[in-house]
């Protein structure tokens, strides 16, 4: 099957620290080469893949300080898409709703997975395309209310064989705190739960233009190297070790996440996870077994003890069965199969099962 998988441009695909869609987009685009896909990633110029690799950039362009207006790369990459749109048999897409005003243009389908929420500036343009296919990355991601075409939920997944396994904590020891720096993540709530505790803190994660204000101000002071420690923005091996270390992951978030890859990759490295119960963690935790739930900091604090007498082993092995980029991809894979058969049988010429496979 010839198939396009179109990624953001602001980070490289692998992403070499933060980056949790180039993430996702490189396993399945690796994973579908290997099953036998002939895959063009559209993505920045210095990604790294065993597919054919189309860019309208040189470099990500995070890395471009000069770059000011990235709708209009964004524009760039998907007319180049859209124009050879005749040589896929499906186009998926990982830039929605950017990618929403392209698709009906064509013949050749899309599917636009949803990383991110709704929000009142993108509203209007789903609603415009809710007859297009969407995927969402779990059930609480889902807006019932634009009537959107949802054609399937597929959970992000990880290479699990990539993330050595700590069968237990480092002693003394300590929390965990991995994501973007800013309110929404919680990193703040992470902090008042180390000091009521007076458990260290291990502190990883990316700070942009957008975020200096919010730590300077609430995470900048807090930091002295002893109870509460920042080790910058870390890459796969870092923060393998530093979860897999860790008696517990914090994952205080005050928003609906739609879907948090540091929630898998900690209870892959052993570590179970103690997350406010919002967004999607309800679909990716199971209390009392991979990590605890809580609506407050107080659960969390509460949650600690327990969460150390939790199997380590039994935190990998549930994402082992269900988080993997194997059953991502198999997901997908079931999905493009039925898009394109349904495509055959509305034009009348419903072929074999061999003339959709790879």
């Amino acid at each position: 099957m010839r198939i396009a998988q179109v990624c953001p441009m602001w980070e490289t695909v692998p992403p070499k620290a933060y980056g949790g869609i180039e993430l996702v987009v490189s396993l399945l685009t690796e994973e579908l080469v290997r099953r036998g896909h002939e895959v063009t990633l559209f993505a920045s110029g210095d990604s790294i893949t065993s597919a054919t690799l189309e860019s309208v950039v040189p470099e990500a362009l995070s890395l471009d300080s000069a770059v000011k207006k990235y709708n209009f790369y964004e524009m760039l990459q998907l007319s180049r898409v859209y124009e050879q749109a005749d040589r896929f048999d499906v186009i998926h897409s990982h830039m929605a709703p950017a990618a929403v005003s392209y698709a009906n243009l064509v013949k050749t389908p899309t599917v636009h997975t949803l990383h991110g929420i709704f929000d009142k500036d993108n509203e209007e343009l789903f609603f415009h395309g809710r007859r297009q296919r969407y995927v969402s990355i779990s059930d609480a991601q889902r807006e019932p209310r634009l009537g959107l075409n949802y054609v399937a939920t597929i959970y992000n997944g990880i290479d699990t064989d990539a993330f050595k396994f700590y069968p237990k904590p480092q002693d003394p020891p300590y929390l965990a705190f991995l994501g973007r720096l800013y309110p929404d993540k919680g990193a703040h709530l992470a902090i008042e739960i180390a000091k009521r505790t007076g458990i260290k803190l291990k502190i990883a994660g990316k700070i942009t233009e957008a975020e200096i204000d919010y730590y300077n101000s609430e995470i900048k002071p807090h930091i002295d190297g002893k109870l509460i420690e920042y080790v910058g923005e870390a890459n796969h091996v870092q923060k393998n070790e530093l979860m897999g270390n860790a008696v517990a992951t914090l994952f205080p978030i005050q928003w609906r996440e739609p879907f948090g890859l540091v929630t898998i990759e900690s209870m892959v490295s052993g570590t179970p996870v103690i997350a406010m119960e919002m967004g999607s963690t309800p679909e990716i935790i199971v209390p009392g077994k991979t990590g605890f739930l809580c609506k407050n900091v107080e659960e969390c604090i509460a949650a600690i003890e327990p969460a150390a007498q939790l199997s380590r082993f039994d935190c990998r092995e549930y994402v082992e069965n269900n988080f993997s980029a194997k059953r991502m991809t198999d997901g997908y894979e079931a999905l493009y199969q039925q898009i394109l058969a349904e495509r055959f049988a509305k034009n009348g010429y419903l072929k074999s099962k061999s003339a959709i496979a790879v």
